[in-house]
């Protein structure tokens, strides 16, 4: 008789182990959950009761014969009333529960079993998947049966209900296409939706189980088996440490064309993203057949489904898009899909399945250059606003894309790490397209600035940096599509600046003259500024909600606008004078602002350091600071916002800043005591110097982790070691931030630079 045995996992846990010796195999693949599956059945037949009147039925991963090395067991224990049943089921349980296995287990008569089906449609669902493992078995089909007969005959009118559950879960974890960490199970496209899918398909409501759907969900169960060997117990979530493992367990590589840095988990984000969009297309398609199903379909006085022509070629067919008749019977047009993507995209109503196979097998492909009829489509799809991701998102599914675009399939689900990054890199270009669409009646050319915000980060996934790397793979692209020089090479441009301005924005000072120069002198006129203006807001907007707020938004515009003058007037618009009140009046002075704290002191050094203590004891944290000296007076103004999201009692943080600034020790105290606490993990910190990049100053520009207290620090031993600084610029991106110091009075000369380097290393 086999037997299963348990053993402490690596996290201390009980587990079972998943060997030949005990019973239960390991290994991956259909075959190894095949034989877990004959295993598991075999042993739960020797503990079961010899008694007439019951039987065992498997449900979840068992009762689909899809056992991962450390599942669950889903049991029920079906009766016709028999008595002693607790004693029957106590008899059962306990030997599982002895065995280290996990188990959720009921006890329940066919009618019990069918009205709780009833009652609550994720066990009509379960029940969709029951097996008989042990006992009578006529007993054990009666359920089975009756349950498969009950959902066909229900499942329509359920599944808005279970639509309802779905989407609670995919907002409790998230689309598993595009998380670094995403749970392989309960994320939209993960192994859950392929059950939603089966039971769809179980109704006869569309054949949702396509050959690309189980190729898909056989790939994820076998990442969930890899990732249950590798950890050594039951786990649903991907984490980033497991993924090169999982990977070697798979035997993916990562193809060489990619970026040197990236590892082999990267080729297995990439195929989970790729599986999990699969499953979620697919299911996309099943919720529109349920919907028709359950609304009838709109039918002409004649009794046929309405047809209603949208675009050349395209028609709406029962709520879908077809080809024409006679776009069938001609000769295919080699823009005739993107015309079609163009429709979906702007009617906002889905491809039909057979359209889409048809135009992957029988569309010609583009020459080069592209027509205008496929380049004019190729804007208006970009340009469409919300139906321009499901639209792309149909058309990569069936391979159209690859034939518009040859590098797509280097792009394709290629994981970005940066946390600030909601999506991966394709649907990072495609999203930013549809948020530039926004901005398309701000600029003189809409259509370039579509194509800009799609080609912006062509560049990644290869080696140097992208924005360079990117400018002419976009200005290649740009030709292809049919652009003149002129505006291909425009394209080039917007890309390969496509970060200056966000990053001049939040790391220079704007009221430098050197600064406004040389942007001007970069983008050279107000056409390009006002796309790259649309482009840098759409990026941000696509990127993730930590990549943009409305001080940034502030400072980019502020920006714009003075490179506006010096491009249109030739001229650089001068800094904007200091606030009337900071140099009138007895000192100190403080003012508190919506997002702003200006402070004048006696002259002094060190008032940085101070102000920016405190600011941090009050938990805001600084976005930039400029000081200057007036008539003797120390000015110092500072952009600010709460750390936490909630801002701090005015009349306490005005209290501190007179006394901090008028040299208090108990303020002094408190700054040193709790502002110097928290310290940043991560990557080593680095300092970059920029000579030129200032009219009066030397540039200090610190990368490091970010933390409560940094800019105090840095600016205490900024001037403990000699430096003054005019102004400071903070960017934080995600959990990282970029300070530049302007270091004044002609700057650290060489000799000096390594200890004042030092000094800020140390002070991180």
């Amino acid at each position: 008789m086999t037997s299963l045995t348990t053993t402490p996992g690596p996290a201390g846990d009980d587990a079972l182990v998943v060997n030949e010796v005990v019973g239960v195999p390991g290994g991956i693949g259909a075959d190894a959950r095949a034989r877990r599956a004959d295993a598991l059945d075999a042993w739960l037949r020797t503990i079961f009761p010899d008694r007439p009147g019951i039987a065992l039925v498997a449900v979840g991963g068992l009762g689909r014969r899809q056992c991962a090395p450390y599942g669950d067991l889903d049991l029920v224990l079906l009766h016709n009333g028999v008595p002693g049943t607790d004693e029957l089921a106590a008899s059962l349980w306990y030997p599982i529960w002895d065995a280290g296995l996990r188990l959720d287990h009921s006890v329940r008569t066919v009618a019990e079993a069918l009205s709780v089906a009833q009652d609550d449609v994720k066990v009509a669902l379960g029940l969709v998947d029951a097996r008989h493992v042990a006992g009578d078995p006529a007993l054990a089909d009666q359920l089975v049966r009756t349950a498969t007969d009950h959902w066909r005959r229900t499942a329509v009118r359920q599944l808005p209900r279970l639509r309802e559950i779905t989407t609670a879960r995919w907002e409790a974890h998230g689309e598993l296409a595009f998380l670094l960490e995403g749970d392989l199970k309960e994320a939209a496209g993960g192994l859950r939706d392929v059950g939603l899918l089966r039971a769809i398909a179980t109704a006869g409501v569309t054949d949702a189980l396509r050959p690309a759907v189980h190729a898909a969900h056989r790939r994820l169960l076998d990442t969930r088996d890899a990732l249950h060997q590798q950890v050594g117990r039951r786990v649903d979530r991907l984490v980033a440490q497991e993924r090169d493992g999982v990977a070697a367990l798979l035997g993916l590589r990562q193809p060489q064309l990619d970026a040197a840095d990236a590892g082999d988990g990267d080729a297995l984000l990439r195929r989970v993203a790729g599986d999990a969009r699969t499953v979620s297309h697919a299911l996309d398609d099943a919720w529109r057949a349920a919907d028709r199903l359950r609304s009838g379909r709109r039918r002409g006085a004649d009794g046929r489904p309405l047809r209603r022509p949208v675009a050349r070629d395209v028609v709406e067919h029962d709520g879908e898009l077809v080809l024409a008749r006679t776009a069938i019977g001609a000769r295919p047009d080699p823009s005739l899909s993107l015309r079609v993507a163009a429709a979906a995209a702007t009617t906002r109503l889905p491809i039909a399945r057979a359209t889409c196979e048809w135009l992957s097998a029988y569309c010609p492909p583009l020459p080069a250059p592209w027509p205008p009829a496929a380049r004019a489509a190729l804007i208006t799809l970009l340009g469409a606003g919300p139906g321009l991701v499901p639209a792309w998102e149909t058309c990569d599914r069936y391979g159209l894309i690859d034939g518009w675009l040859p590098e797509w399939s280097r792009l394709r689900s290629l994981p970005q790490h940066n946390p600030v990054h909601r999506f991966t890199l394709d649907r990072h270009l495609v999203q930013t397209a549809y948020e530039a669409s926004r901005h398309t009646r701000e600029v003189d050319r809409p259509d370039l600035l579509l194509l800009g915000a799609f080609l912006h980060d062509i560049g990644k996934g290869l080696p140097g940096d992208h924005s360079r790397v990117g400018a002419p793979l976009a200005e290649a692209i740009a030709a292809r599509i049919g652009l003149p020089e002129t505006e291909a090479a425009l394209i080039g441009t917007l890309v390969r600046l496509h970060l200056l301005l966000p990053d001049v924005a939040t790391r220079r000072d704007l009221s430098d003259p050197k600064t406004v120069a040389g942007v001007a002198q970069q983008v050279g006129d107000t056409t390009t500024l006002d796309l790259l203006h649309g482009l840098v807001r759409a990026d941000a907007a696509a990127t993730g909600p930590a990549a943009w707020s409305d001080w940034k938004g502030r400072l980019v515009a502020e920006l714009v606008a003075r490179v506006r003058t010096a491009l249109d007037a030739g001229v650089v618009p001068a800094p904007p004078a200091p606030d009337p009140a900071l140099v009138a009046g007895p000192l100190p002075v403080v003012r508190l602002g919506e997002d702003r704290v200006s402070v004048a002191a006696a002259d002094r050094r060190g008032l940085l350091a101070t102000v920016a203590g405190c600011l941090a004891l009050h938990r805001l944290e600084v976005i930039s600071a400029d000081a200057s000296t007036v008539d003797g007076r120390a000015l110092l103004e500072c952009r600010v916002q709460p750390r936490y999201g909630l801002a701090p009692d005015p009349i306490a943080l005005t209290a501190d800043l007179r006394r901090a600034v008028t040299g208090d020790v108990s303020v002094t105290q408190r700054l040193r005591g709790r502002a110097l606490a928290a310290r940043g993990q991560g990557a080593a910190p680095r300092v970059v110097w920029h000579r030129e990049a200032a009219t009066d100053a030397v540039l200090l520009e610190l990368r490091a982790a970010d933390a409560a207290g940094l800019l105090y620090r840095v600016a205490c031993a900024l001037d403990e070691a000699g430096a003054q600084v005019r102004a400071a610029r903070i960017s934080t991106l995600g959990g990282d931030v970029v300070d530049v110091f302007y270091l004044v009075g002609g700057g650290p000369p060489d000799s000096e630079r390594d200890r004042i380097e030092a000094a800020v290393l140390a002070a991180v």
